[in-house]
Parts: structure tokens; sequence; C-alpha cells
């Protein structure tokens, strides 16, 4: 579907997993971005970062906001697939199938805990390298060349968007990876240092205000939701 101009793919979280699948046997990089309202607003005023989002080969549709608008529009999509949910589908993945990863971004120390809680949870996955996100750009060539010395098969960017996306664009012809994916706040999520909202905040679409509600840095995100329903009536009555 066309959402406010971002392409967002009509996959349940079943079919996201099968393409991740096919994208892993395939000797060349593929792009994955997880658009939820947050960043289809943030996409709104800039240009390049929309075009980075629709060069993208699969974007899933992150929140239940999405799915509200896809109803709204009129448009093919049915299943909301959060990115928290569908890396540990690639977790899961990694056991089955011998695929090696790489944590990269949030705070000093964070991407390590995270390991060490993945480690314990999926027997036997392969992580192959951690570094956090604080790193100038003058220092993004000792990165790249960190994470290309160890070659993962999917490489995790948790620096937030569009940070996370611009990095991944930025090297997408010189990352040796398959996949890549901005994962925001999860390894936040996955090391402790962030809980994770009560299941009947997840059930009811209302993770990204309980998290507001518990980080009053984030408070300000609330007023992106009602502003992005305006905009998608808006866009509904133009079309």
């Amino acid at each position: 579907m066309d959402l406010l101009g971002i392409r967002v793919d009509n996959v349940s979280m079943d079919e996201a997993v099968k393409k991740a699948e096919e994208f892993l046997v395939e000797s060349k990089l593929h792009f994955i971005c997880t658009p939820n309202p947050e960043i289809v607003m943030a996409a709104q005023n800039d240009e390049e970062f929309k075009n980075i989002l629709n060069s993208a080969d699969l974007n899933i549709p992150d929140g239940k906001g999405v799915v509200w608008a896809a109803k709204k529009l009129k448009e093919p999509i049915f299943e909301r697939v959060t990115g928290f949910d569908f890396i540990h589908r690639i977790f899961e993945l990694g056991q089955d199938m011998d695929i090696s990863f790489f944590l990269l971004g949030a705070k000093p120390g964070i991407a390590d805990l995270a390991k060490e809680k993945i480690e314990e949870k999926y027997l036997g996955i392969k992580i192959v390298g951690t570094n956090d996100g604080y790193f100038s750009v003058e220092e993004e060539k000792e990165i790249l060349d960190k994470i290309n010395a160890v070659k993962p098969d999917v490489l995790l960017v948790a620096m937030g968007a569009p940070k996370q996306e611009r990095f991944i664009y930025k090297y997408r012809n010189k990352l040796d990876c398959k996949i890549a994916i901005g994962v925001g706040g999860c390894l936040d999520v996955i090391s402790g240092k962030t809980k994770r909202a009560p299941k009947i905040f997840i059930d009811l679409g209302l993770e990204w205000l309980y998290r507001s509600c518990s980080d009053f840095r984030r408070l300000k995100r609330i007023i992106t939701l009602p502003r992005f329903m305006y905009r998608v009536k808006r866009s509904r009555k133009q079309k």
C-alpha cells in the first residue's frame, strides 16, 4: 500500500519471515524497514528519508496505526507485524539455518548485554560481533570494517529512525551481509535496560503509549499519532 507516500508491504508475520529466509540464501544485501506511524510522519518533510524507506526490499507494517490507516484508505494491509517480534522470529531462524548476527547500536554495553540475553534464550545462536551506536562520522569506516571482518548474515542496527536507516542506505553497497534491519530500541528491551509494555498494551497496539509514559523524553512523540490520523483522513478525502 501507499501510506502517505511510503510503500508498506502487505505481508503477514509468517510471510515476512519467509521473505527473510529467501533473502538469506542470496549473496547480496537486503534492506528491511519497519515503518510505523512515527517513521511515516518523520518522512513527510524529509524527501531523502522517504526515498530511503521506499528503496527497502521489504517494509513490514509495524504497528496497529498502520493497519488502521490501511482500512481507512481501503488498502490491503490486514496484519500488524511488529519489528520486535519479527527479529525474534529471525533469531529462531538463526538456530535452524546457522545464521550469524551483528548487533550495532544503543548505549555502550547494551549490545553486549543483549548478546548475552539472546544467547541464553536461543541456544547455539551465532552473534559474531557487537558495537555501540556512539561513534562519529569519521569513525564509520572503522565500524564498517569491523562488521565486514566477521561477515554476519544479519546486521541489526539500533540507532533510532532515521539515523539507522540512513546508515544502512549509505553503506548498502559496502556492507558484507545479507540482511540489514533498523531495529530502534529493541536492544534496550532485549538487554533488560528497558521493559517491554505489558501484554494488554501490546495487544491493543498501545505499546508506544506505554513507552512514552515510562520515559518522559518520549512524551512529545504522543502528538505524532493524532497528526498521523489527521493526515490519513485528509489523504482519504483527496482520493
